[in-house]
């Protein structure tokens, strides 16, 4: 059937109407802007960070235009690499990772310094927790000696802080029986396999992996202390004394004491400052909810959030938010 001239224009109009339409959309989808968080193995509270902050993000995609994804990584030391690569626009990293990064000492010594670095906020702090089965005898953290041990993966925070005292103690990994590189989300049910006597967290608590490795098996929380802990924290700002609360995780009902660092959420130069202001506004702006979506994240304090475990200078866009809230 033939349209008549009338309905020949209200089609055109139509059509017109639906191209404009479209053409907005596409318009509108070419202003988004994707973000990629760099986070840890998918039990860790790492993780849960880099997820938190993202679902925090995109509840504001539409005013803010800022898309966010948060991929597991290998972790920490991956995740700075990452940033200094350009392949990530953010991370979650420990506090001396995030030290060593910045002024090229320890495992970024050969890449050197990296002044683009910048320090977004910290988060929760993170005890070095040792988890041993209780049929190994391990009580100690010195009776790792001769056992099979997992001291984490390549690039992990956990593999960084173990090296560290490893080498405090004079220790190598010839020292044990084994040494397994699982990765953190693999080593829970490598302990209950009894492939190995004890792993090695560096993690917020409660922790899901320790979770599962104290109720799928018998296991310990292993004390960490002694002088070369002692000398490790009066000789670095970003480690701390710190306490395992006892009763939290099956086995052990009394306190765990050990030392340790702190999560902390980094970016660079590179990255937007007004990608960063929205970020951090979306956590800030809703920060009841984001306490709630961890138990780690409970006794979060935004006026120690901003200054606690922070090496590298303090992003330009964090810090335009935190003026505006009279934080600084």
């Amino acid at each position: 059937m033939m349209m008549n001239f009338k309905q020949a224009v209200k089609a055109s109009i139509l059509s017109a109407g639906v191209m404009l339409a479209s053409a907005g959309q596409t318009v509108s989808a070419a202003e988004q802007t994707y973000v990629t968080i760099g986070t840890g193995g998918q039990t860790g509270v790492y993780y849960v960070v880099g997820q938190s902050i993202c679902r925090l993000v995109n509840r504001g995609t539409e005013e803010h235009g800022i898309k966010c994804t948060a991929p597991s990584t290998g972790g920490s030391v991956a995740n700075l690499n990452a940033i200094r690569a350009g392949d990530q626009d953010m991370g979650v990293a420990q506090s001396d990772w995030q030290y060593h990064a910045y002024n090229g000492t320890d495992q970024f010594a050969e890449q050197g310094p990296n002044p683009d670095l910048r320090a977004v906020f910290s988060v929760h702090p993170e005890p070095f927790t040792v988890v041993a089965r209780t049929d190994s005898g391990i009580k100690v953290f010195d009776d790792l000696k001769g056992k099979r041990v997992n001291v984490g993966n390549p690039g992990s925070g956990q593999r960084g802080t173990m090296e560290v005292l490893m080498e405090r103690k004079g220790w190598t990994m010839d020292d044990f029986k084994l040494a397994s590189e699982l990765k953190s989300s693999e080593q829970s049910q490598a302990l209950c396999d009894n492939k190995v006597d004890a792993i090695i967290f560096t993690a917020g608590h409660p922790n899901g992996s320790i979770k599962e490795a104290t109720t799928s098996c018998d296991a310990i929380l292993v004390p960490v202390e002694g002088p070369e802990v002692d000398t490790l924290v009066s000789e670095n700002a970003y480690y701390a004394k710190a306490i395992i609360p006892g009763g939290m995780y099956k086995g052990t009902d009394s306190d765990t004491p050990t030392f340790g660092v702190g999560a902390t959420f980094v970016s660079s130069t590179n990255t937007d400052p007004e990608v960063i202001y929205q970020i951090v506004k979306a956590v800030f702006d809703n920060f009841d909810r984001f306490k709630k979506l961890h138990p780690a994240f409970e006794n979060l304090d935004p006026a120690l959030m901003i200054k606690n475990n922070l090496s590298a200078p303090l992003h330009e866009g964090a810090v335009r938010y935190y003026k505006e809230k009279g934080w600084m």
